[in-house]
């Protein structure tokens, strides 16, 4: 082994194959895996190695479409079959709302280059002769699922990965590294030590031990998973002889259970709901190529509905039982990127389909690491979606949750009830006594909608229009025409200070900077002038200056913060649930809180975005002249030992005034008829700000600030795509985003978000539309569960236009 290399991958799956692979493609040569037994010797060896290109989350499909099409490129490099059997799949439907679900996902397909076809279930019969098409509404086809060989494909990746010069080292653990000064790291192994550059934990079942070792707690959890292999069996058998080909695979959604040929028999594997897990505290080192013993008794009730869906299979004799570890992040997506705090240290782990999705998370993070920048939109992977919050035990709760669910319906106003409640804030219980019904994100309790009673205070599951549509209406309707509140302390906030702190923020930031006591909004770019934040920036007062921004970024964008942070001259720090907030919006607001300050709140005193420290009532806040509603408004935010005084004054003086309180969902609805985006929707690292409409918020005038030369020769290039607002001739369902935009019979753009904007009474869309088809007098449609509705370009915001009433 040698003594020092660029990078260091330690595990060798097909995920850290794949990583190496990836890094010597793109030049970085000097680079080595460490495995601590033979390659597949975790969770790879024992997989069923199965493949699709499905997936919930668009950009994570895409990079499954890169995994399937990268296993002909690894078989020619190097000589080493995948075993790749491309044999095509059906996803079937056992009720109406499968179906729905289904349509959704062809819909979102059609965008993405799929070819998935709606079958009816006599087609999927034909095409997969062992179900009982009676137990079906109908089925999706892919052409381009299929199964492999995890021995073949792992050692095809690596020996191409030793063709373009990396190293592997087998039989050799590692038992612990530490960081130098310089951030490099000294890595010490059984067969001695190793300099590294950069560290990528592709441990999988050893991900957390390889964390520990650098005090990280990963949220990755080992779940036990059980197929089976059946004797050959006659029908497999006709099938083959009567189609030259093999079983095509399937997916049943409702029997929990998936299948494929294998041999002259077929392997059926089951996501039960009595799932167990493996090593929760920690995975032990001599766990080798070993199995579990299987337990039929716990997969049980799937099969039993398999056996009704696929009547061959209860004929059928059992060959093998096959039970075996795979690691899972709590909900269910890989968990990739660098770590915020640790210089050049990368994860890779919890990538549960790993022959799925593996070679795209290969290809993003090389990217990453060679680029500083993953060169797709990959969200939905990245690491810094969990933060300091995730225990061990909520990962635990989490990861059951979602291995359960696995093959289930994830509706788009259902909330997930594992762990809950995890996180509160101080008026938690004043908001159930008012019959919320919370949300979860990042694990936070955050109110959606008022129910009138605590018996309504749930939702029916639906992608249509709810039992929520009402009371989510009224809330819209009492901020308009009076005044509503709001709890905001799921937004992140951050403090910035120092005597560099107004250098260092104008060099970060495209927009020009605040004078004392006044906000701006302003996004954050990338080197490559791509929109990774969207922010409100205050200046308090001198160099003293606050970020308020996505609850859900505050993790990635203290990684980004943190790593460009200059030596000394600068504070930074995140307050979390330090600093927490309420919103008071609506025409009777600056009434509302004149009430309750010993100041001046005219528009001339204290215009729109103006910002100050003072009190209201007896309680010292931060105000700013802000609301995400569109309308007149407040943003107050204190410290959590202040909040419930705060919540109890406003809800008492604003009694005679009609306040009532409104939840997310209502400040959905208000933001889409402002045409307002959003962070982790319309604003992603996939867009600039000329595509995204946020121009007005760039100073190019500045000579310098991170992705201004990109940002210029965007400009000049012009949008390849344009982000627009629509209003669409909805029925019952209104879109969720991910949907395509057609024009003249052609997908020319995608839905990013909507809803129903209540006050307007128009169902809205948000979505990208490609430059050339863009046209605001021309006829669009949207896809909505499978049926195009009419749509039109609005030429302008449908509420306030002008901005009268938030700036008034």
């Amino acid at each position: 082994m040698k003594s020092h290399t660029r990078v260091l991958v330690i595990g060798g799956g097909v995920v850290g194959c794949s990583v190496l692979y990836h890094l010597a493609k793109a030049g970085w040569t000097d680079v080595t895996l460490i495995e601590r037994a033979e390659l597949t010797a975790g969770s790879t060896w024992h997989a069923a190695g199965g493949f699709h290109t499905l997936n919930g989350d668009p950009n994570v499909a895409k990079l499954q479409q890169y995994t399937v099409e990268l296993y002909k490129e690894i078989e020619e490099l190097s000589g080493q079959s995948c075993g790749l059997h491309l044999t095509g799949g059906v996803m079937l439907a056992g009720t109406k709302e499968r179906m729905d679900w289904l349509k959704m996902a062809h819909a979102k397909g059609r965008y993405l280059g799929m070819h998935t076809e709606i079958i009816s279930a006599a087609e999927a019969k034909r095409l997969m002769p062992l179900i009982d098409e009676k137990q079906f509404a109908g089925a999706m086809y892919d052409p381009f699922e299929g199964h492999l060989d995890p021995y073949g494909t792992t050692h095809a990746c690596a020996k191409s990965a030793r063709l373009k010069g990396a190293d592997i080292v087998l039989r050799n653990r590692v038992v612990d590294m530490a960081q130098r000064g310089d951030g490099t790291w000294d890595v010490t192994t059984e067969q001695g030590a190793i300099h590294a550059e950069h560290i990528v934990n592709c441990g999988g079942l050893w991900a957390r031990e390889v964390g520990r070792m650098v005090g990280l707690e990963l949220p990755v959890l080992a779940m036990e998973h059980m197929y089976l292999l059946t004797e050959d069996m006659p029908e497999v058998a006709e099938i083959n002889a009567a189609t030259g080909k093999e079983v095509i695979t399937a997916l049943d959604f409702e029997g929990e259970i998936y299948t494929r040929q294998e041999r002259g028999g077929m392997l059926l594997g089951t996501y039960e709901q009595a799932c167990k897990p493996w090593s929760e505290q920690a995975t032990p080192w001599d766990f080798g190529q070993n199995l579990l013993e299987p337990d039929l008794d716990r997969i049980a009730p799937s099969l039993e509905v398999g056996f009704r869906h696929f009547p061959a299979f209860e004929k059928a004799g059992i060959r093998k039982i096959i039970n075996g570890p795979f690691t899972f992040a709590p909900d269910g997506n890989p968990l990739v990127g660098p770590i915020r705090g640790l210089r050049n240290y990368w994860v890779a782990c919890g990538v549960m389909a790993g022959f799925s999705q593996g070679g795209g998370v290969g290809l993003a993070l090389s990217n990453w690491m060679v680029n500083g920048d993953p060169g797709f939109d990959v969200w939905g992977m990245d690491v810094a979606r969990y933060g300091d919050w995730t225990t061990l035990a909520h990962t635990n709760a989490k990861v059951r949750e979602n291995y359960a669910r696995r093959f289930r319906i994830r509706f788009p106003n259902e909330e997930l009830p594992a762990a809950r409640p995890f996180r509160t804030t101080p008026i938690y219980d004043r908001l159930v006594e008012r019959n919320a019904v919370f949300g979860d994100m990042c694990g936070l309790e955050h109110a959606l909608w008022f129910a009138p009673s605590k018996a309504e205070a749930k939702d029916d599951f639906s992608f249509r229009r709810a039992n929520d549509f009402p009371h989510v209406a009224a809330e819209c309707a009492a901020v308009r025409e009076g005044v509503g509140l709001l709890e905001i302390s799921n937004f992140a906030k951050y403090g910035i200070s120092g005597p560099g702190a107004e250098a260092w923020l104008d060099r970060l930031l495209p927009n020009r900077l605040p004078a004392e006591g006044r906000m701006v909004l302003t996004p954050m770019l990338n080197e490559q002038g791509m929109l990774i934040g969207d922010f409100t920036l205050a200046r308090e007062a001198g160099d003293r200056f606050m970020i308020f921004g996505s609850g859900l970024a505050e993790q990635y964008h203290m990684r980004w913060f943190q790593a460009r942070l200059p030596e000394e001259g600068v504070a930074l720090r995140a307050y979390g649930l330090d600093l927490v907030g309420l919103q008071v919006a609506g025409p009777a607001s600056r009434e509302l809180l004149s009430r309750l300050v010993a100041r001046d709140l005219s528009k001339e005193a204290f215009p729109f975005m103006a910002f100050a420290r003072f009190d209201v009532g007896t309680i010292p806040a931060f105000v700013g002249r802000v609301t995400y509603t569109g309308d007149l408004g407040y943003e107050l935010w204190v410290k959590p030992e202040h909040q419930r005084a705060l919540f109890d004054l406003l809800t008492k003086e604003g009694a005679d005034l009609g306040i009532r309180l409104f939840g997310a969902r209502a400040l959905n609805a208000l933001r889409l008829e402002k045409s307002f985006g959003s962070w982790s929707r319309e604003y992603r690292p996939i867009y600039t700000p000329w595509e995204a409409g946020l121009d007005r918020f760039v100073s190019t005038q500045k000579p310098d600030f991170i992705g201004r030369d990109a940002l210029l020769r965007a400009r000049d290039a012009g949008p390849a795509r344009c982000l627009a607002t629509f209003v669409v001739d909805a029925l019952d369902a209104d879109v969720i985003g991910d949907e395509p935009i057609w024009r003249d019979g052609k997908v020319v753009g995608w839905v990013t978000s909507g809803g129903y904007a209540h006050h307007s009474k128009a169902s809205v869309a948000l979505g990208y539309v490609e430059a050339a088809a863009f046209d605001a007098a021309a006829p669009y449609e949207i896809e909505i569960i499978g049926e195009r509705r009419g749509a039109r370009i609005a030429a302008e915001p449908l509420f306030d236009p002008k901005g009268t009433r938030m700036r008034g």
